[in-house]
């Protein structure tokens, strides 16, 4: 970060491949569209670009900062845009017979993205952090600038939220 500090584009880059991921995988989750994902990627590393002095490490990892970054973007789009709320009809639920099964099983993973994009940006954001980048319930914590029992509220709610819209669905 130090090198990154000192216009050391190689650095820079070196951070860019081992984060980019994660972050973008992340920002998709959040925003459930790859092109504002793209946008509040590109807006992350920017910022660890323009604001790498800013990092202490002593606060926190590296990752955890980045997610910092994104989970607060991702709540200004969200704030910019408006709550992002299920569109789907309820009544379109498969049936018993085996192509609905069929269906239904091929399509379970857009189910639980549009589940997960139906509960409110704070529980999405914490079982998102915890479930699918790997970051400990402290690492989200800090990124979320809550206390550890908070998150925990907020991956149980979240949780018992996608329950519901997914038995909802079967």
């Amino acid at each position: 970060m130090q090198r990154i500090c000192a216009g050391d584009k190689s650095a820079y880059g070196r951070i860019l491949d081992l984060h980019l991921p994660s972050v973008s995988r992340y920002v998709v989750r959040m925003t459930g569209t790859s092109n504002e994902a793209e946008d509040i990627t590109q807006d992350v590393f920017l910022r660890l670009w323009t604001h790498a002095a800013r990092y202490d490490p002593r606060k926190a990892r590296l990752t955890t900062w980045l997610h910092n970054i994104a989970h607060n973007l991702c709540i200004d789009h969200f704030r910019r845009q408006g709550r992002i709320t299920y569109e789907g009809n309820e009544d379109e639920t498969p049936g018993g017979s085996e192509p609905d099964t069929v269906f239904y099983e091929e399509n379970r993973g857009q189910m639980i993205k549009q589940a997960l994009m139906a509960i409110p940006e704070r529980q999405r954001s914490a079982i998102v952090m915890c479930h699918y980048q790997g970051l400990t319930n402290k690492e989200a914590a800090s990124t979320m600038n809550i206390s550890v029992e908070a998150l925990e509220s907020l991956l149980a709610r979240g949780r018992r939220s996608l329950k519901k819209l997914l038995e909802q669905h079967e």
